[in-house]
């Protein structure tokens, strides 16, 4: 059963690419968010967006466009990124925005620099207070792990309990968040930024082609 999902899925990237090629959609510009007044999610590696172009026809920016939470420019991407390793509050009109963004098409790729639990708390009660309804936990046999690299396993450079997972939050029934209290940043591949007081998930590249990908076709 698993094989035939595995097949059928496959099937529905390659029609989601054939189909913006066809339209000529394009080029995919991803954000990375400045948020709570001047926090900024420079420390998220956009690697990942080349892996992208080279397994498979999609167009995407290879550099990643800062964008204000609080400003209309968010709506013009279809994908965003946040992360961070402060405690931090949205302001009135991030949250207005935040909420709009994923009531309207967007999609978040958010993650707790380093790991840390500063953000992670922040992040979970800014979700809390914008949508009401926590963060869940996204299953193994969840797509996401599967829809173009297989992933058995989120390997935490320092392996330390609790084990990573991957959460996210659904509204109307579709996912458009997700959310890792461990590091997706990638930091190897980022200029002026480190991990070395804390810890990563070290198959992000992956992970993130993934989370692309199914943001792409859902």
């Amino acid at each position: 059963m698993r094989a035939y999902y595995q097949i059928a899925m496959t099937m529905l990237l390659l029609l989601t690419i054939r189909t913006l090629v066809a339209t000529g959609a394009d080029v995919i510009q991803c954000g990375n968010l400045i948020y709570a007044g001047t926090q900024t999610s420079r420390c998220f590696s956009d690697e990942f967006l080349g892996e992208v172009q080279k397994k498979t026809t999609i167009q995407t920016e290879r550099r990643f466009k800062s964008v204000k939470l609080d400003s209309d420019e968010l709506f013009k991407f279809p994908f965003i990124v946040i992360t961070g390793e402060s405690n931090f509050y949205f302001s009135p009109k991030e949250r207005e925005h935040f909420k709009k963004y994923l009531e309207n098409g967007g999609f978040v790729l958010a993650s707790a620099g380093c790991s840390s639990k500063n953000f992670d708390e922040s992040f979970r009660r800014e979700m809390k207070t914008i949508f009401k309804d926590p963060i869940q936990k996204i299953p193994a046999e969840h797509p996401v792990f599967s829809i173009l690299n297989k992933i058995d396993k989120l390997k935490l450079r320092h392996d330390e309990p609790p084990p990573p997972c991957l959460e996210g939050l659904k509204l109307n029934d579709k996912m458009v968040l997700i959310y890792s209290a461990h590091g997706l940043n990638d930091t190897a591949h980022t200029s002026g930024c480190c991990c070395c007081g804390g810890n990563e998930i070290q198959n992000s590249i992956e992970l993130n082609v993934n989370i692309l990908l199914y943001a792409l076709m859902h």
